[in-house]
């Protein structure tokens, strides 16, 4: 029998954050079906967890979205570490990701986690195509930082950064620009789309992954590090953020993040609020 759990991430309360499905033992399932797996659970991302490649190391976690497999992400990390200490790993872990192994460390109720990869700038999109995916005028775009940028982790999004929170309030998704930005500027996924206002050390967010079955993604744990390592990297200074993301949707979450000249620290609590059980597999 296989075990699922389900936990909303970046949350202290139930139904709020990010959902994700966590696979704690993922060895006896087909490889076939893991992406069809993460297709019904229907999540930005379900994660499958197995034996370390390197003993040393906790677990080896694969990542997918209901459209394909990715090397990263800050939910999936800060949910599943949770799940693991909650079912009797030490609080210190050691996870294999596609981009290689990340520490982590949690208490059951809270996790946080470290990466080290170096910050890759990819390009600077057309703000006019930027603005009008977002369903934005260009003027409501800040260029006082940045313009806006597609910058990778590990996973790339398009960063940009608009005047107001009223406007983060008022952007949606455009497929059809999304289209003609994932065609000119192709990355990982599909043209995603990271807008934030800025008051001081705190962002407000949201995020858009249409193209890859994300409509709006309520928290981004991985988009919000590398944020925050663009910012650090404009700045030249160590920041802590508070970043606050899925409000429009109902889901409201909180994420910590911090950067030092080493890597990227990303905090947040999950809470379990479903778990069950894989039929046929």
């Amino acid at each position: 029998m296989t075990h699922y759990f389900v936990y909303d991430v970046f949350t202290k309360n139930p139904f709020g954050g990010n959902q994700l499905a966590v696979i704690p033992d993922a060895t006896n399932i087909v490889e076939y079906d893991l992406q069809k797996i993460a297709r019904e659970f229907n999540f930005s991302e379900t994660t499958f967890v197995y034996p370390p490649e390197n003993t040393n190391n906790t677990a080896r976690v694969r990542i997918f979205t209901p459209t394909m497999e990715i090397p990263f992400a800050g939910h999936p990390l800060i949910g599943t570490a949770c799940a693991l200490v909650q079912e009797g790993a030490p609080g210190s872990l050691v996870l294999e990701l596609g981009v290689g192994p990340i520490a982590c460390k949690s208490d059951g109720d809270r996790a946080s986690f470290e990466t080290r990869q170096p910050l890759d700038i990819l390009c600077e999109p057309d703000p006019a195509l930027v603005a009008e995916a977002l369903s934005i005028r260009t003027d409501d775009l800040s260029f006082s930082v940045h313009p806006p940028v597609m910058a990778s982790l590990g996973l790339a999004f398009t960063i940009t950064e608009v005047k107001t929170r009223d406007v983060v309030a008022h952007t949606s998704p455009d497929i059809d620009t999304i289209r003609k930005g994932n065609a000119r500027y192709p990355s990982g996924l599909d043209f995603a789309q990271f807008v934030y206002a800025r008051e001081g050390n705190t962002l407000f967010a949201r995020m858009f992954a249409p193209l890859d079955n994300i409509p709006e993604d309520p928290a981004t744990g991985s988009a919000c590090a590398t944020t925050a390592a663009l910012l650090a990297n404009i700045e030249k200074a160590d920041l802590t953020l508070e970043i606050y993301q899925g409000v429009e949707m109902g889901r409201p979450s909180h994420i910590s993040v911090s950067t030092k000249e080493r890597g990227v620290t990303v905090s947040g609590h999950a809470r379990r609020t479903m778990q069950g059980t894989l039929l046929n597999l």
